[in-house]
């Protein structure tokens, strides 16, 4: 494990030094008031193989994958709970006129008729 983090380590390092030197670069060629027109070919493979030498890192370093359980929450939930979402409950809608106690609105705003 710690070989690996060591690769990782160096990896970050090879990458910050990548992007000083690109950083330098630049400034390089506005002191000389050069045309930036592409990076040099040791900066862009140090970052290529410094971004490589990254993800081999990251992915020996982390482990094992393992399986997300998408049910696990549900597992020690009843039957009865599962589908009983609160938020969801509406009590005004159009069945409210199939009432023999509805009364309808008579051009009326909702606001106009709390008493």
């Amino acid at each position: 494990m710690s070989f690996y983090k060591i690769i990782l380590t160096v990896g970050f390092i090879s990458l910050f030094h990548s992007a000083f030197s690109a950083a330098q670069h630049r400034s390089y060629l506005r002191i000389t008031s050069q045309e930036f027109t592409t990076l040099p070919l040791d900066i862009v493979i140090q970052a290529v193989g410094s971004l490589f030498l990254l993800m081999w890192g990251v992915l020996n370093v982390a482990g094992n994958l393992r399986e997300i359980q998408a049910a696990a929450e549900l597992n020690n939930k009843t039957w009865e709970t599962q589908k009983n979402i609160p938020s969801f409950y509406i009590f005004n809608h159009r069945l409210k006129a199939m009432s023999p106690y509805y009364v309808p609105n008579e051009g009326k705003g909702d606001l106009e008729n709390l008493e």
